[in-house]
């Protein structure tokens, strides 16, 4: 029975170091995470072609819940939810996340391709850009069949990316007031600035928040949010996460913690009104592989240990090991055994 249950957007990364000139050709820009319009078609075909690339078992939800279950030691303690093709792409994520010791759930599309993300690295940055296609299928029904709503109810803690507002809220709302009335843990992701500058996706994302326990997100987000929040003038990190903390909650079984990274500065945690700083592990810049999935990464090493009821400065602690880790490697990779000790 798993402990965690994440839900999102399954995708295979098609990962490859780049030059700058197809950056600029399709416009993309470093560190940041968009999805796919006609004009990036080419763009897939184009890297294979170019560069030597690596194909990963990907999306942000799922990188999370991975790396949680590397972190966690424990066979089957996640479970993933989400939909793939009926292709080898989908059949190359369920190997990955059965290697991994993560149990999956995915709806199978058998109509429409499983999704990818080019992962572009250019000195360390990467851009993200995804064509969802099956992972933007996902329906609600298949959440509500009983195998996998009881899912749902064995888990205690549940974690979705930002991204899954685009696909199926109304999924996420379903878990999210379910574990506001049983008094378990919801947790969710900022995720990328596009989601606060779109209307109906910050819609989403409003109608969320309430249900909402813990927040991730890093500094660029953050200050997207006080900007889609109209909170003039409040640009300090430190303080958005206060003030997010401090918004409404549709339960009171716990208060909302605020989780923000800002890359190699402090990571900063909002709660009770109170606002702390946990340096991260200083790494030489010669030893940086890949800062994608960093981000996931984190959050995946602060869920390992988030989940065992550790003080939130052993689960950032677990968040910035893994992190570390896999800045290290090509891609969102687990490298080997974690030795991690709290």
């Amino acid at each position: 029975m798993s402990i965690l249950l994440g839900m999102g957007n399954p995708l295979l990364d098609i990962s490859a170091v780049v030059e700058q000139d197809i950056l600029d050709k399709y416009e993309l820009k470093l560190n940041n995470a968009i999805l796919a319009e006609e004009k990036h078609n080419p763009l897939y075909k184009e890297m294979v072609e170019k560069y030597p690339v690596e194909y990963i078992a990907g999306g942000a939800t799922q990188n999370s819940i991975r790396v949680c279950q590397w972190m966690l030691k424990t066979s089957g303690a996640t479970t993933f939810i989400g939909c793939v093709g009926e292709d080898d792409f989908g059949t190359q994520m369920t190997k990955a996340c059965q290697a991994d010791g993560v149990t999956t759930k995915y709806m199978i599309d058998k109509a429409t391709p499983t999704g990818t993300c080019g992962v572009l690295v250019k000195d360390g940055e990467r851009s993200l850009i995804a064509a969802l296609n099956a992972a933007n299928n996902y329906k609600f029904e298949h959440l509500q069949e009983a195998e996998n709503w009881k899912i749902v109810e064995d888990a205690k803690f549940y974690y979705s990316a930002g991204f899954f507002l685009t696909v199926s809220p109304e999924s996420m709302m379903a878990v999210a007031k379910h574990s506001a009335e049983n008094k378990k843990c919801y947790m969710m992701n900022l995720s990328a600035p596009f989601l606060m500058q779109v209307p109906p996706f910050l819609e989403a994302m409003m109608n969320t928040l309430p249900y909402v326990d813990v927040l991730f997100g890093n500094e660029s987000e953050a200050v997207t949010f006080a900007e889609s929040q109209k909170w003039e003038g409040v640009t300090d990190v430190a303080e958005i996460a206060l003030k997010i903390s401090q918004m409404p909650k549709a339960s009171d079984h716990c208060t909302r913690t605020v989780v923000f990274t800002q890359g190699a500065d402090a990571t900063i945690v909002a709660k009770d009104g109170k606002v702390t700083k946990y340096d991260v592990i200083k790494l030489a810049k010669e030893d940086l592989v890949d800062t994608n999935g960093a981000g996931d990464a984190f959050v995946g090493g602060f869920l390992s240990q988030f989940v065992h009821g550790k003080e939130l400065a052993d689960c950032c602690k677990g968040g910035n090991y893994a992190a570390n880790a896999i800045i290290q490697q090509s891609g969102c990779k687990c490298p080997g055994e974690s030795n991690f000790s709290s």
